[in-house]
């Protein structure tokens, strides 16, 4: 059974519940923060661009376009030297530790005044001709494949990570709330110009110590981990495992050589991308000749206020390599981002014993909040540590061979000595309290039924321990054909079992006064949770339910109460009696396949009929019989999941799904009346079109060998309801087209902005532009034409005698639609045009369709 949208969206409950509480920031001792403006010492003109840095420590910002800069600098530095073109070098000297405000004037060079000549307060127009920031820029993108550590054959090293969450920016007010009366001891202080502001909340600490093996030929990354540690919560409210995997989703490694960096499930363009010149202004504001090999401080921004990219400064060296010995990217506040107050992300390498570079150190740090200026919000980090690296040093077949993840045996039970001897920086006293901290939080009565309260209200299932019941939403619906419905259901918990898992439940329609029901029992035979990669299990169940020909819903089930809201005629159900046995078997390299068998009865109800016509005479049929044993095979190269519980979740990446399956009917097989052999191909994959977003593409294409009647051919999804389904037809009405041989495309494409981020007024709004196109092709054989055989099931007519399903002609169905996205970064809303088939009875050529979407 398919669960509640809000479980596919269960990152996005763990964030509104700790919102609730407050937001994380790890607070960093021994760092002095420094901010303030620089100015023309003579005009008093705010100066952009200005270079401020520590060159001892090869740290450093530049000023905006409002001459501010802030900067965080370990307190062992006590001097940081402004440094601007055409300006005399001014160094200020540091109070260690105090957070301060320097503001700066330069004074023009003598020595340059006499050349300059002022025609104008405009400043030259920026150009890529005869640019040498430009020309830099292009050696640096021409040397990225000598530079990257994929240039070696081998390289292995290790990698240690630790991420960080906390509740910041908490008032005073809401600390002093009487709810928190008891929770005191959570709350540190620190810093104002810290991140995260004066009062925080930390609540998460996770870290990893991998070792991490890569070949170039055959290509494989191999990481091999060796201690993780996470915070705990309660399992009978948070998945720790989910909660887990989607910190990584959005604090992913940021590779700067690539031309495209994933970051919070988008694709920002890399500063060194190869076409970064096109959408990137670039500008040499620093020479660090202290340094060694000398380096050019090259500062970069987007052409265009709002464009999904960065901004920041690279240090390449100076060397021939033209590497990047550092990067200090941000994001501004105006691009089209969600629930982003700042972003910073600093990268570091350290020189091989070839000369080359290789990355020794990353820091991501993103402050969240409901609104991008102050209040309460939620502040998280991430710092990658690399070291131990070996070059060109292989390693036997055996060591890269098998699943690219591998735990060691012991690695979730590591001692406190080992993380003493491993890590490559000590924890901080706020760090340190993080872990028991949670566990006392966690037996205060007050903080449990809130959790209750709260995983109710947003997963939909209220527990009880080895069993629990839901989903809410379900309990009530109704439709024209059970009229007014009630259903209570439930399902086990690995309390109860961690291999055998059983799911129910009941429903009643008091319109047709019958009962319907479902019962499932599922075996795990990996003694693994059956909803935990790699499956391997085996299900037996039965269901006795309605439902509606050709619908398909996503991640949802059809008698959820606000899909009881269709449109147009609405009153073609089945009853169906359905026997299954599955077995499902994934391997480590995301290949699986399931085997099933399916007994299925199918009856009209409402407005839909089965009959054929005999001896010039309409004959009714009751019900149909068929048995199907079934193949299912299916390929996701390298697909990760929002792991929970009681679900999983696939994560959308670049990488293609292949799903092929084959069913045979069998005639006279547990009283089967039909042989027939059905086969289909599914491919979809997402392609990331860097500044023009991204395009969710599918293909399929099915066949259908054998006599059938039209209730056994392929009933392309349709859709009725007021949601805007990704793989429905969302002006198709139900049972209005049927084939024996079908192909599909479906093109979902998402602008993220590119477009409204150029528009005056509306770019401040973060909406995003959406359009699709669908296109159908497909058609019945004569040998399953009810015009030309009337012994089998004829095509539905109205009552005035029309017929209401179709085989497709020489023309494809087609629909296609434009939307907005982001709306109150929640809601997507899409005008749908259908563009053929037009003169079909009781056809909408235009729709309005809503889907709840959440976004970074």
């Amino acid at each position: 059974m398919k669960s509640l949208p809000i479980r596919h969206h269960y990152p996005l409950v763990v964030y509104i519940l700790l919102v609730m509480l407050g937001v994380p920031a790890a607070a960093i001792a021994q760092i002095t923060t420094i901010e303030g403006t620089v100015t023309n010492a003579k005009t008093k003109e705010k100066l952009p661009f200005v270079s401020v840095s520590v060159p001892q420590a090869a740290l450093g910002t530049n000023t905006d376009e409002e001459g501010h800069y802030t900067l965080r600098i370990p307190a062992q530095y006590t001097s940081v030297v402004f440094t601007y073109l055409g300006y005399r070098t001014i160094t200020k000297t540091l109070v260690a530790g105090v957070p301060q405000e320097i503001n700066v004037q330069l004074t023009p060079s003598s020595a340059l005044l006499n050349e300059v000549v002022i025609k104008g307060s405009k400043p030259p127009r920026y150009r890529n001709k005869e640019n040498p920031a430009v020309a830099l820029i292009r050696q640096v993108i021409e040397h990225k494949e000598q530079n990257r550590p994929e240039s070696y054959d081998y390289v292995e090293y290790e990698k240690y990570e630790k991420m960080a969450f906390s509740f910041s920016n908490l008032s005073e007010k809401f600390k002093n709330k009487k709810i928190f009366r008891n929770y005191q001891f959570l709350f540190k202080k620190q810093d104002s110009t810290a991140a995260g502001g004066v009062n925080i909340l930390p609540v998460y600490l996770e870290e990893k110590l991998n070792k991490e093996y890569y070949r170039k030929n055959p290509e494989k990354l191999k990481s091999v981990a060796l201690g993780t540690k996470q915070v705990q919560f309660d399992k009978h409210f948070i998945d720790n495992e989910g909660l887990s995997t989607y910190f990584n989703r959005m604090y992913q490694d940021i590779d700067i050589y690539d031309n495209n960096i994933a970051l919070l499930g988008n694709q920002l363009l890399s500063p060194i991308a190869n076409n970064s010149p096109t959408f990137y202004q670039f500008f040499i504001t620093d020479t660090l000749k202290q340094h060694t090999p000398q380096l050019i401080e090259l500062s970069f921004l987007p052409r265009t206020k709002g464009d999904m990219l960065f901004k920041g400064k690279l240090y390449v060296t100076l060397d021939g390599n033209f590497a990047v010995q550092q990067a200090d990217l941000s994001v501004d506040k105006r691009i089209n981002l969600n629930f982003i107050k700042s972003l910073d992300a600093s990268l570091e390498f350290a020189e091989n014993p070839d000369k080359r570079y290789h990355l020794s150190k990353t820091d991501l740090a993103i402050d969240f909040g409901l609104s991008q200026n102050k209040g309460s919000g939620f502040y998280g980090e991430r710092v990658v540590t690399y070291r131990n690296y070996l070059i060109n040093k292989p390693q036997p077949a055996s060591i890269y061979d098998g699943p690219a993840l591998v735990a060691n045996d012991s690695a979730a039970n590591r001692p406190a000595t080992f993380w003493q001897q491993n890590r490559p920086d000590s924890l901080s006293q706020i760090e340190k309290a993080i872990y028991t901290n949670v566990d006392t939080l966690q037996t205060i009565k007050s903080f449990r039924r809130t959790l209750e309260l709260f995983t109710f209200v947003l997963s939909g299932y209220k527990g009880f321990g080895p069993f629990e019941i839901g989903p809410a939403n379900t309990f009530y619906s109704f439709n024209p054909v059970e009229g007014f419905r009630l259903r209570l259901g439930g399902r086990t918990t690995p309390e109860l079992s961690k291999r055998i898992y059983f799911e129910t439940y009941s429903a009643y329609g008091f319109k047709d006064q019958k009962w319907k029901y479902y019962l499932s029992s599922t075996y795990s035979l990996n003694n693994k949770s059956i909803y935990t990669f790699p499956q391997n299990f085996i299900r037996a169940s039965f269901q006795r339910d309605t439902k509606i020909p050709g619908q398909e819903l996503e991640f949802v089930q059809e008698d959820n109460f606000l899909l009881s809201f269709k449109r147009g005629v609405n009153d073609k159900w089945l009853y169906n009696d359905i026997y299954r046995l599955d077995y499902v078997h994934e391997f480590n390299n995301h290949f699986s396949y399931t085997l099933g068998f399916k007994k299925w009865q199918q009856s009209p109800a409402g407005g839909l009929y089965f009959q054929n016509i005999q001896n010039d005479r309409i004959n009714p049929i009751p019900n149909l019989n068929t048995t199907e044993l079934m193949l299912s095979l299916r390929w996701a190269p390298k697909e990760t999941f929002y792991q929970g519980k009681l679900y999983r979740s696939p994560i959308i990446s670049p990488n293609p799904i292949f799903t092929a399956r084959f069913s045979a009917g069998v005639k006279g097989f547990f009283n089967g009346e039909y042989n027939y052999q059905n086969v289909s191909l599914n491919a979809t994959k997402r392609f990331y079109l860097s500044q023009l977003g991204h395009s969710d593409v599918t293909l399929e294409g099915g066949y259908i060998f054998g006599q059938v009647p039209f209730p056994l051919l392929d009933i392309h999804r349709a859709n009725q309801t007021y949601s805007y389904q990704l793989n429905s037809y969302n002006l198709m009405n139900f049972l209005e087209f049927s084939s024996d041989h079908y192909a599909s495309l479906f093109i979902d494409h998402n602008f993220n902005g590119f477009f409204f981020n150029k528009l005056p007024l509306i770019k401040h709004l973060k909406l995003r532009e959406v359009a699709s196109l669908k296109l159908l092709y497909g058609g019945i054989r004569e040998e399953n034409n009810p015009n030309a055989h009337p012994e089998l099931y004829q095509f539905l007519r109205d009552a005035q005698g029309q017929p209401t399903t179709f085989a497709l002609g020489s023309q494809p169905y087609a629909e296609a639609s434009v939307g907005v996205a982001n709306i109150f970064k929640l809601f997507r809303l899409d005008i749908v045009k259908r563009l053929t088939y037009l003169d079909n009875p009781n056809v909408a050529e235009w729709g309005l369709r809503g889907r709840f979407k959440f976004d970074f």
